[in-house]
């Protein structure tokens, strides 16, 4: 069974930082591109960070870029957020995806193959 699991979320003050982490199990990830989304209360799931499978290429939404670092670990079948300088906006559930298609994961940004079960991030004020 294919699963992807996050962990690392919690509760931080505003200006603090946060790493996620999103390990996947059931097949290899490596041909798979990955990426963070996130759903705050009351609003859609909206784009976070994308990365390629090769870790070569990575894309930001504008609110993030800058201050959160997606990057993959060695075995491929890892990806990590490293979210720094964390505002009160960025309280929401983050959800890892992958998919093989760059387009549908990191431009379309919607229909991903496999999601993972979500983690919540709250920043106090």
């Amino acid at each position: 069974q294919v699963q992807l699991g996050e962990s690392g979320g919690g509760l931080v003050q505003a200006g603090g930082s946060l790493r996620l982490a999103c390990v996947a199990s059931g097949r290899t990830f490596g041909n798979f591109h990955m990426g963070w989304f996130r759903q705050a209360p009351g609003k859609e799931r909206e784009f976070v960070a994308a990365i390629t499978r090769s870790g070569d290429t990575t894309v930001y939404t504008d609110s993030v870029a800058g201050r959160f670092t997606i990057a993959r670990g060695n075995d491929k079948d890892t990806v990590y957020l490293q979210m720094n300088s964390l505002k009160p906006e960025d309280t929401a559930i983050y959800y890892c995806a992958a998919d093989d298609s760059w387009r549908a994961l990191a431009i379309v940004r919607a229909q991903c193959e496999y999601w993972g079960q979500g983690t919540q991030v709250t920043v106090s004020s």
